[in-house]
């Protein structure tokens, strides 16, 4: 006999999760927040289980700072115990996982002067400002790095593959099934 009275921590606890796994042998363990099937294919909406973070690399533009995501893993890979002792006066432990990297432990709660409003700029679309969360800066090599977390939620849409293996789908793949997820998303909201 199951309960139908589940507080969000306790159905977060029951939740299957999921695997990603990057080309590089990184994992992710991820929530399945929705799955939906279209003309015989599983789709999933992935949430990560543990927190994702960002580092970018504060530059000096003229009179300006301009914020510039540390994407390239050689950069990564140089700064990540610089990075891991800063957290873990926190109580945070950062992974080199696949897609993202992310934090186990309690996050901070937010604080409106540790939040960071990122504006991306791209020519095919209009993005929403991005707001992030500081939760640790540092120097490497007389270089300022600053740590964010974002505010929303990091989702990750994949299909479930004839070995039951999640793969991500191309920016294309998801251009064309994105109306029928918003559209089952929001009738299951209703």
């Amino acid at each position: 006999m199951y309960s139908s009275e589940f507080s969000e921590e306790n159905d977060r606890a029951d939740a299957t999760s999921i695997t990603l796994t990057d080309e590089k042998g990184r994992s992710l363990e991820c929530y399945v927040e929705h799955s939906l099937s279209v003309d015989d294919q599983e789709y999933v909406l992935l949430l990560p289980i543990d927190s994702p973070i960002e580092i970018f690399a504060w530059q000096d533009e003229g009179e300006e700072e301009e914020a510039v995501l540390v994407e390239d893993d050689e950069t990564i890979d140089r700064i990540f115990s610089t990075a891991q002792a800063v957290l873990s006066e926190q109580n945070l432990i950062i992974k080199n996982t696949a897609y993202a990297l992310t934090v186990v432990g309690e996050l901070p709660p937010e604080e409106e002067s540790e939040i960071f409003t990122l504006e991306i700029e791209d020519e095919e679309a209009e993005l929403e400002p991005e707001q992030l969360q500081l939760l640790a800066s540092f120097y490497h090599d007389d270089q300022e790095y600053a740590v964010y977390t974002p505010l929303d939620p990091l989702l990750f849409f994949a299909r479930i593959t004839t070995t039951g293996q999640p793969e991500l789908l191309s920016p294309e793949e998801f251009r064309k099934v994105q109306p029928l997820l918003e559209e089952h998303l929001f009738n299951q909201v209703e």
